[in-house]
């Protein structure tokens, strides 16, 4: 059963896509999200096996019908992904689709002597979600007068020498260049930034936040932010890869691209979704830091686990996050071996918005009265205390609502990423160094000291601006 947190964003998620039946997988297990009805396969002859073997298999499955096997995109794309409609994705219900289930087993024997994978789920990308299909929790008002977290590093801006940093997230909030760390940061707006009652949206600011963190650890930055996740920060996997080309052919392959978004998919292979452009990406200078995810597992979460991937080791690095302390692992944090490195995660200070004019935002999600992943520390699982929209539906509890005047505390996988971004954009200014994937070995090997997550000791990374705090043990709920 998946846990309650994620059935309260599926419903959130569903809201802001209802043209695109979804489902929880596998099973209801809540590791993922997936389109009902469809499977994804690789254009040309993957795709002309596949349909031909799924029609074999529904024509000796009565209940099945054949006739809903049909391509249902075009197959000149530059990822080149075609989905292909298997079922009818207005039948079942969230726990899962069984057409879609039924199509993978009937490929399993054409994969097995393809000695490749031929097809998968269409996945939902979501802003370092999985399980929580959101960040590691919502944000909070910061004061103005305590700044912000990393503090901003000393340094210069000089367009000469600025390293190009590309966030691929939400859009840029209206009052961003109030933020002076901002002045040097372009990119596309948030499309829809409060609902109609001018109430501040879910997630929204997220790439916001993300840049001004980028920008306080490594000044001497050019940083571009695309609003690629501008949905809740969520898209299909069928749309990921060619919104990842459309940011990058829109100002050029940069030399380290922030990526706070993925998804795991029950398997430790890739996405399909992604494989044309990973595959592009490698022939790159570009270096893709990317976030290993919320879902306080050691499952895969991609595309941050290539990093795992011989051939994209040099290409990819994967980061987790750490508490507040900067000593453990976040307890929402992914881990294992194929997260590379951690950084602080946990209640980071960064721009949201609010500069010009207090914004109010009220709270989706209510926490817990226990770390739902089982840990013993004040985590954000449990404090602040706040009461949630989603969390109390069917109950006369009113949510808590709060005001933004500019700053925010926020913790995830996906603000622990652009930290590390920031410190290869740093070292490569002052080393002079102009290979960011030559930069990420030596910064590692300079900066690089340990934490301890979940009993492993595993790299850390803490840039010097960076305040920690001590981790008490939370307080009892009156």
């Amino acid at each position: 059963m998946a846990p309650q947190r994620f059935h309260e964003q599926f419903e959130q998620i569903q809201r802001t896509m209802p043209d695109v039946p979804l489902a929880m997988g596998p099973d209801d297990s809540g590791e993922f999200i997936y389109e009902k009805g469809y499977i994804l396969v690789r254009d040309g002859e993957d795709a002309r096996v596949v349909e031909e073997t799924v029609r074999a298999h529904f024509t000796a499955e009565p209940d099945l019908v054949q006739d809903h096997v049909r391509r249902a995109s075009p197959q000149s794309n530059r990822s080149g992904i075609t989905r292909i409609q298997v079922g009818d994705p207005g039948e079942g219900d969230r726990s899962g689709d069984r057409t879609v289930a039924h199509a993978l087993r009937a490929l399993r024997e054409t994969e097995g002597r393809a000695g490749r994978r031929l097809v998968s789920r269409n996945h939902l990308v979501a802003i370092a979600g999985g399980v929580n299909s959101c960040p590691g929790d919502e944000p909070v008002p910061a004061l103005l007068k305590r700044g912000i977290n990393p503090a901003a590093a000393e340094g210069v801006h000089d367009p000469d020498t600025a390293v190009g940093v590309l966030v691929i997230d939400t859009g840029l909030m209206n009052d961003y260049r109030s933020f002076p760390l901002l002045a040097h940061t372009e990119g596309d707006a948030q499309v829809k930034e409060c609902d109609d009652d001018g109430i501040l949206q879910e997630y929204v600011g997220h790439g916001t936040f993300i840049a001004g963190l980028v920008a306080a650890v490594a000044p001497n930055t050019d940083i571009t932010v695309r609003n690629s996740l501008n949905d809740a920060g969520a898209l299909l996997e069928s749309e990921f890869g060619e919104k990842l080309f459309e940011a990058v052919d829109a100002g050029g392959w940069p030399d380290i691209l922030s990526l706070s978004a993925g998804t795991s998919n029950g398997r430790t292979d890739a996405l399909l979704g992604v494989e044309a452009f990973m595959q592009e990406l490698r022939g790159r200078r570009t270096l893709l830091v990317a976030a290993a995810g919320n879902n306080g597992s050691a499952t895969p979460f991609w595309p941050a686990a290539y990093a795992d991937v011989p051939d994209y080791q040099d290409v990819v690095l994967s980061v987790g996050a750490l508490r507040e302390d900067g000593e453990f692992g976040a307890c929402f944090s992914n881990h294992g071996g194929w997260v590379k490195v951690y950084a602080p995660g946990e209640r980071l200070t960064s721009a949201l918005t609010g500069f010009d004019e207090p914004v109010p935002y009220v709270y989706q999600h209510s926490t817990y009265d226990a770390c739902r992943y089982g840990f013993g520390y004040s985590c954000t699982c449990q404090s602040p205390r706040h009461t949630g929209v989603l969390s109390e539906q069917g109950r006369s509890v009113k949510p808590d609502q709060v005001m933004f005047e500019g700053l925010a505390h926020w913790s995830g996988t996906s603000f622990a990423t652009p930290l590390v971004a920031g410190m290869i954009a740093a070292h490569m200014t002052a080393q002079q160094e102009r290979d960011p994937r030559v930069a990420r070995y030596k910064m590692l090997a300079a900066n690089s000291g340990f934490a301890e997550v979940r009993g492993a000791h595993v790299p850390a990374l803490r840039p010097s601006t960076w305040r920690p705090a001590p981790v008490v043990p939370p307080a009892p709920r009156s």
